[in-house]
């Protein structure tokens, strides 16, 4: 996905196993999609973190924050409570997201390659039109990243 492109309308699975859409779950309400890798690691958890504590002044300014990654719905309930996180963590059980996101990559490590989800954020308008996108994410700092951003835009 690029900057100017409206996002899929299917986002993921909540915790109660229902299909998430652009168009029914988040009309007309400018959003944050962040792709994170994995529940309960450190940099995920940090990046969770940072998000959860700048929630109050990203939905101030109307923004809805959701998470997509992997992991299992019932592995989101835990991580979303053991932090407390106050916005949705959406399953991507097919990967289709990931892969209509673009967030579904090749990825190296310790000289082995492997596909797997790129850290990436998305911030979009209220219809849902892609106005940024944040490829290296500050994980301590990505509610203070995010917002700089939309400061910016004022």
């Amino acid at each position: 996905m690029e900057i100017g492109e409206i996002i899929p309308n299917e986002l993921g699975i909540n915790e109660q196993g229902n299909l998430v859409t652009a168009s029914g779950d988040f009309a007309h309400k400018p959003m944050i999609i962040y792709f994170y890798p994995k529940d309960n690691t450190p940099g995920c958890t940090a990046e969770a973190c940072s998000l959860r504590d700048g929630y109050q002044k990203l939905r101030n300014m109307g923004y809805q924050v959701i998470g997509i990654n992997r992991d299992t719905p019932a592995s989101h309930t835990k991580f979303a409570a053991k932090h407390e996180l106050p916005f949705p963590l959406l399953t991507d059980v097919t990967g289709e997201v990931c892969e209509a996101f673009g967030v579904w990559q090749m990825k190296k490590m310790c000289g082995r390659e492997y596909m797997g989800l790129v850290r990436t954020t998305f911030i979009t308008d209220a219809d849902h039109i892609i106005t940024h996108i944040i490829n290296k994410v500050n994980t301590k700092a990505a509610a203070e990243q995010i917002l700089s951003i939309l400061d910016g835009d004022k």
